[in-house]
C-alpha cells in the first residue's frame, strides 16, 4: 500500500537537533503525530534523558520538543509499505530534510533506528546532507 506522510516536521528557530524516523507507523498515522504506538519507547526515552515527565498529549509533546530544542521528522515523504514494517519499505520519496536544515539552526542529526539511518544515508547524506548519528530504535518491534 502507498503511504503518504500527512503531518509535517516539528521545529522552530530554536531547534538545535533533529531526530528522524523512517515513516509513521499505522498507530502514529491514526493519531496524526509521531511515535503514537503505546509500546513505542520514544517519549519515555526523551523523558528519561531530560529528567521530565513523559508528555501525553500531542500539544504537550510538541511543547516538550520545542522547549528542548528538538526538531522531529521522518526521512520518508511517501513509500510503499506493509502495515508498519520498515523491512517492507520500497519506492521511497524522501522528505526535503536539506531544506529544513538550511532554514533552521539545527546542528546535529540523529536517526531513530537502523532503517532510518540506512534511508537517511541513501537519500539525504549521499546528496550532500550532514552525517547522522544512528540511535537504537525505540519501536516495540526492536
Amino acid at each position: 500500500m502507498r503511504v503518504e506522510h500527512t503531518f509535517g516536521p516539528v521545529w522552530n528557530a530554536d531547534s538545535r537537533i533533529l531526530i528522524l524516523g523512517s515513516i509513521p507507523s499505522v498507530k502514529s498515522r491514526e493519531q496524526g503525530f509521531y511515535y503514537g504506538h503505546p509500546r513505542n519507547r520514544f517519549w519515555k526515552v526523551l523523558a528519561a534523558v531530560t529528567g521530565e515527565e513523559e508528555p501525553q498529549t500531542v500539544p504537550q509533546k510538541k511543547e516538550f520538543l520545542l522547549r528542548w530544542g528538538i526538531a522531529l521528522w521522518d526521512v520518508i515523504a511517501s513509500c510503499e509499505i506493509e502495515g508498519s514494517s520498515d523491512s517492507s519499505i520500497r519506492d521511497v520519496t524522501p522528505n526535503d530534510i536539506r531544506g529544513l536544515l538550511e532554514k533552521s539552526g539545527i546542528r546535529k542529526v540523529y536517526v531513530n533506528g537502523s532503517k532510518a539511518g540506512q534511508l537517511y544515508r541513501r537519500y539525504i547524506e549521499v546528496n550532500g546532507g550532514p552525517g547522522a548519528v544512528c540511535l537504537p530504535s525505540t519501536s516495540p518491534a526492536n
